[in-house]
This record gives structure tokens, sequence and C-alpha cells, in this order.
């Protein structure tokens, strides 16, 4: 089975950010295309271990834009841009995501119910194997594996 457009662009563009971003330890985190009629957006979230500034969003996203037009990623009419942090409510979506944010607040909503829920907040207390450990002010810490999970993502305090 082939990939999609958008999957092929998304593919591409993380993988120009990462390698550009590389020596200021800049990544991309997620990046999502959509096109509807000629409505075209690319966004691009990215981050570094010690958080991205303004600066970093400019930077990647005029280097993407070079990069994009010189290789002709993104073939049609025009589109827009946009490079942004993922935020403090940032989504977890590969596995370093949750090494890298081990003791902090998750909200994870599941494919399938575990315990009969599907929807699981708590401290993320670990992650191996492919699964993840979470801890529960009062309770038994709770392991889901990996791939039971739909959506995941810190979970701030306001």
């Amino acid at each position: 089975m082939s990939e999609n457009v958008a999957s092929v662009i998304e593919r591409k563009v993380a993988e120009i950010v990462d390698r550009a971003g590389l020596k200021d330890g800049i990544e991309a985190v997620d990046v999502l295309w959509r096109a509807s009629g000629s409505q075209r957006l690319l966004r691009v979230y990215i981050d570094k271990p010690e958080g991205v500034t303004h600066a970093d969003c400019e930077a990647v996203s005029e280097h993407l834009s070079a990069t994009l037009d010189a290789e002709d990623v993104i073939a049609g009419p025009a589109y827009t841009l946009e490079v942004s942090s993922p935020g403090v409510e940032r989504k977890l979506t590969r596995p370093k995501d949750y090494q890298r944010f081990t003791g902090e607040k998750v909200k994870i909503i599941l494919r399938e119910p575990l315990d009969s829920k599907k929807l699981w907040e708590g401290v993320l207390a670990g992650f191996s194997d492919g699964v993840i450990t979470l801890e529960f002010p009062k309770g038994d810490p709770v392991r889901i594996p990996l791939e039971q999970v739909d959506r995941a993502n810190l979970k701030f305090e306001w």
C-alpha cells in the first residue's frame, strides 16, 4: 500500500526540519498537512530540550520555506506555513516523548477500555519496552501498552 500525499509531505518536512535543527537540538515533533480546495496549510511543531523560542520558530520557518521551494516538495498552488512550539499540553506520540516527560502529568485516551476506562489522567511514572506506567495520588499504578494509546498529551495544571 502506498503512502498518501499528506503522509509523504509530512514525512519529508519532518526530515528537513530534523536535519536542519540537529546542531541546535531542534526537532519536528508533529507535522500536519491539510489541503481542502484552495486552502492549503502546513503546520509544523518544533521542540528542543530547553524549549523553543520565537527566534527558533522564525529560523526553522525561513529554512523550511526555502528548502521546500528548492526541493519542490509541495507541488501546486500556494500554501500557508506555520511553525510553532507544541505548547504546554503538547501531544505525546513517540516513545522518546514518554521517556522525556517522565514525572509529568498526562492525559491518555485509549483505543479500547482498560479496566472499563478509556480516559486516564495521572503522573507518567515511566516508559519501558513499549509500556507506559501511570501513577495516581491514590491506588495502584497502571501499565498501558503504547499500541493501545489513541491520543496522549501533557496535562498542564492551570
